[in-house]
């Protein structure tokens, strides 16, 4: 195949999945890594897709639904930034829920030291806290997604029916003042949902990227959430939607939460 109908082919597939792994492109054409990153390298070049570590992806789409080995590479800092932040209302002896998002995974990895139960379907937050004694895990259970690494479907909100958290911390894909809380993934969606409505308190942990977007399903209106968590400054209009929503807004890049 000549590289410039497999380059099409790769926008092509980008396109439809909205992310691509090297090694999956890698063993489809039958070429090297080097070839695959080259092509996804001029891609990025012609404003096509975005590079990030083994592979690339789109950030357009009501339905994006990027890979989370991906995901674990993209705004690394920012949502290192409000995991610390979310830590600081962690107390010992809570009950929480983390979702398969990847902050939920960064508060997984910097979890020390503070006895708790957390309530999963993330397969990479239950290998985050395997080696933690001071957390007690509960997994629940469902149709494994390998694109998330979490367990999904009607069996894991069942289960989820049964719990209930003094914190429950849920992602989501976009956040619009009109449109509220949505996600790329319905599945996904259902989980946080139930997660949401069984929470105690409820904490949006979204990076700033997410805000005045609309993707394909509904989550919830902000009247279920009393925190958003964000790694930047949001606009004035923002901090005075949340203060009428009595929502309190923590940017984790300053000490206010307000």
């Amino acid at each position: 195949m000549l590289a410039i109908e497999r380059k099409k082919f790769i926008k092509d597939l980008i396109i439809e999945k909205k992310s691509v792994t090297v090694a999956a492109l890698t063993n489809q054409f039958k070429v090297t890594e080097e070839t695959i990153r080259r092509d996804l390298k001029q891609l990025e070049e012609e404003g096509v897709l975005t590079r990030t570590y083994g592979g690339a992806y789109i950030s357009e789409g009501v339905q994006n639904d990027v890979d989370i080995n991906l995901r674990e590479h993209i705004h690394v800092e920012g949502k290192k930034k409000i995991a610390k932040e979310c830590l600081k209302h962690i107390h010992s002896g809570d009950s929480i829920f983390l979702d398969a998002s990847t902050t939920s995974l960064m508060i997984a990895q910097l979890l020390k030291d503070i006895k708790l139960t957390v309530v999963t379907n993330s397969i990479k937050v239950v290998q985050a806290l395997n080696d933690n004694p001071s957390v007690n895990v509960v997994v629940i259970g469902g149709q494994f997604s390998r694109s998330s690494q979490s367990n999904l479907g009607r069996l894991s909100e069942k289960t989820l029916e049964y719990y209930y958290f003094d914190i429950a911390f849920i992602s989501c894909r976009s956040v619009s003042m009109e449109h509220g809380i949505t996600d790329s993934n319905e599945l996904q969606a259902g989980i946080r949902r139930i997660a949401a409505d069984h929470g105690n308190t409820v904490f949006l942990v979204a990076d700033y990227t997410k805000f005045d977007k609309t993707s394909f399903i509904h989550i919830s209106e902000f009247d279920q959430i009393q925190h958003i968590v964000v790694d930047g400054q949001l606009s004035e209009e923002w901090k005075e939607f949340l203060r009428v929503k009595n929502i309190f807004l923590h940017q984790a890049d300053t000490p206010s939460p307000r």
